[in-house]
């Protein structure tokens, strides 16, 4: 594969934006945000680079792994550039990240779920706030369908919800069915997209799609919603 780093420095710099906090107004902090900027751009650089390597969908599986608990960066930043330079295996690159990911996030979880067991609810308890925890676990777990299809297919970071699931204790077969379902419909979108339009459909793909895909999660919430309550 031949890959044009250049092309890809709009998208660099729009993910980087995402993955970085607001400009803070004190100088040793926007001095701090700078470094933390400059690291996750040679991060995001190295990773987009592993798209060229001779293993790249060892790669993939690695980065989807890994970033479904603790990395940074989505794993979309190989998938795209693999997809484009090979698009007879767009549903393998999928398929990789599919599997790959939703493992990562069963990792995700049972760090939350240990986390939780040993550290977080031995304090809460004795800070005498076990009641109101097991409220929010409670209260979190109702709507741990669409917490997890959300992050799953959504710009909002996954990590963040495979541990909140474990912390929780989300029952472990929602938490696995809902993120293959989430995985599934974000990365097979990706893939489909890119075979059947190819690079002219990239700057959509970087740009919009997480946009539509939060739509349809808002608008399908929306309907079980309504249908539910009136």
């Amino acid at each position: 594969m031949n890959l044009d780093v250049e092309k890809w420095q709009d998208s660099t710099a729009v993910i980087l934006r995402m993955l970085t906090l607001p400009a803070p107004h004190a100088r040793p902090l926007r001095q701090g945000k700078a470094k933390v900027f400059q690291m996750l751009r040679r991060l995001y650089d190295h990773t987009m680079s592993l798209a060229d390597h001779r293993h790249a969908l060892w790669w993939l599986a690695a980065v989807s792994f890994v970033e479904s608990s603790v990395f940074p960066i989505p794993p979309d930043v190989l998938m795209i550039p693999m997809i484009l330079a090979r698009p007879s295996r767009a549903w393998l690159i999928a398929l990789v990240a599919l599997v790959s990911s939703v493992a990562g996030g069963l990792l995700g979880y049972a760090i939350g779920a240990m986390f939780y067991e040993s550290l977080g609810q031995p304090i809460l308890e004795a800070m005498g706030k076990g009641a109101a925890i097991e409220e929010f676990n409670h209260k979190f777990n109702d709507f741990g369908f669409w917490a997890v299809l959300g992050a799953g297919i959504t710009p909002f970071p996954y990590k963040v919800i495979t541990i909140m699931s474990g912390w929780t204790g989300m029952p472990l077969m929602t938490f696995l069915a809902t993120s293959l379902l989430a995985r599934a419909l974000r990365f097979f979108v990706v893939a489909g997209l890119l075979r059947a339009f190819g690079s002219p459909i990239r700057d959509f793909i970087e740009r919009r799609l997480g946009l539509v895909f939060t739509a349809f999660v808002v608008l399908l919430f929306g309907g079980f919603f309504v249908l539910r309550y009136l």
